[in-house]
């Protein structure tokens, strides 16, 4: 057994938490920050419905922490390119933590004021806007790039695994001590990766020689032109902002799920986001597993997302919420990560950062109409309205990229799966 142990933590899958010190304590930091994460991320939409009883506030809620990035978000990119990351990190993070403790004192001393909790998530989206590239990029210079995919794709494992654990911890914590205590131990996980950042060996960097100049404008309209006229980086974005609009909204449909539809408590909206975690970090290993990318899984990926996502707005018991949102959770993986590795091989490489950064731009500035629209669609007609609304532009934009096809794709090694969590 242990030998079995030994050997698959000797295998090319942990290869860059072997050989890296710096990453290792990235990891570690980031493996308690995630919990904390998605701790927050449960109870923020349950702290809204308990001041408001209202999915559009969550929805409001979800508008507010992504606005900052749909407005700025595409500098973000070019700014991480010019600043050092690691202390860009270091603050940004603090920041982050500084709003958790904002949102622990709102619902710890029970102020009924939802302006307040919609303006802290004001200030941390303008927060992501500088802490999502940074970290992004940050990931080149702990493992260098030729261990980079490798590095990506266990942090993706590790979101996903995190995204089992956070919730259902939440949902126990909501019922026993009430939601201040999920905020104040996401506050808390941040110093794990503040003492990581600060215990890493700066000589260990993979770090470039020189920064990026040029006007930030310049490079950010030159990005726009080219995934303008590359068919496939066109397709593939638009296809993305459509469905992440749409179909990319559970942190306002789970809660109105669990409470509208199945009449469940906080631990109930625990158990089913837990179960879509479970599909998630099943589709990322499936994912992690494939060499090479396929406009084919694409495809198919959004067409099993859309019509998961609409079985499980047809059920009526846990059970068989659950069991659909678990197989939604593999196919939004498989689909999201599918799509940004034909990016990525869609991309040149003097265009990369650009293009990511749009990839994300597209991912995450699409969260704040999106929001809104959920919300007002899980008032009109319940949380089933919002899961049947995202499974059509699922359904209509596959039908869209299959018309479209060819997508021209050049030759070259595909980088492996890349996956942003919005608000993460």
């Amino acid at each position: 057994m242990l030998l079995s142990i030994s050997g698959i933590l000797r295998s090319q899958t942990f290869a860059s938490l072997r050989r890296h010190h710096n990453y290792r304590l990235y990891f570690c930091g980031q493996f308690v920050s995630q919990i904390g994460t998605w701790l927050q991320n449960a109870g923020q939409a349950w702290l809204i419905l308990d001041l408001t009883h209202s999915a559009t506030q969550v929805g409001v809620f979800g508008f507010c922490l992504y606005a900052p990035y749909a407005i700025v978000g595409l500098a973000g990119g070019a700014i991480a390119d010019r600043v050092d990351r690691r202390r860009t990190l270091m603050i940004t993070q603090a920041a982050m933590g500084l709003c958790a403790v904002g949102l622990a004192l709102v619902s710890g001393l029970h102020v009924n004021a939802v302006w307040l909790v919609d303006l802290i998530a004001v200030i941390r989206g303008i927060v992501l806007v500088f802490n999502n590239p940074a970290r992004q990029a940050f990931m080149v210079e702990l493992v260098g790039r030729a261990e980079l995919p490798n590095a990506i794709a266990l942090n993706s494992s590790l979101n996903n695994a995190t995204r089992i654990i956070g919730p259902a911890t939440a949902g126990v914590l909501i019922s026993t001590i009430g939601v201040a205590a999920c905020f104040a131990l996401n506050a808390l996980s941040f110093i794990a990766v503040l003492l990581a950042l600060a215990s890493m060996r700066p000589q260990e960097f993979h770090r470039e020689t020189s920064r990026a100049r040029g006007p930030l404008l310049v490079a950010i309209r030159d990005g726009l032109r080219f995934a303008r006229r590359r068919k496939t980086v066109a397709v593939v974005l638009a296809m993305l902002g459509v469905i992440s609009m749409m179909a990319i909204n559970f942190d306002v449909v789970l809660p109105m799920l669990a409470r509208g539809t199945l009449g469940g408590s906080a631990q109930t909206y625990g158990t089913i986001a837990s179960a879509f975690g479970v599909g998630a970090l099943a589709g990322a290993l499936i994912s992690a597993s494939r060499r090479k990318a396929s406009r084919g899984l694409v495809l198919v990926a959004a067409v099993g997302f859309g019509i998961c996502q609409c079985l499980v707005g047809l059920q009526h018991t846990t059970i068989g919420v659950a069991l659909f949102l678990t197989l939604t959770g593999v196919f939004y993986t498989l689909y999201t990560s599918s799509t940004n590795s034909l990016v990525q091989l869609a991309t040149p490489g003097y265009m990369q950062g650009r293009v990511g950064g749009l990839y994300n731009y597209v991912f995450l500035a699409t969260g704040p109409l999106g929001s809104l629209i959920a919300g007002k669609l899980a008032d009109f007609g319940g949380a089933a309205y919002t899961l049947y609304a995202g499974g059509a532009a699922c359904l209509v934009m596959a039908g869209v990229g299959f018309a479209l096809r060819p997508w021209p794709m050049p030759t070259g090694t595909v980088v492996r799966h890349r996956r942003t969590v919005r608000g993460a």
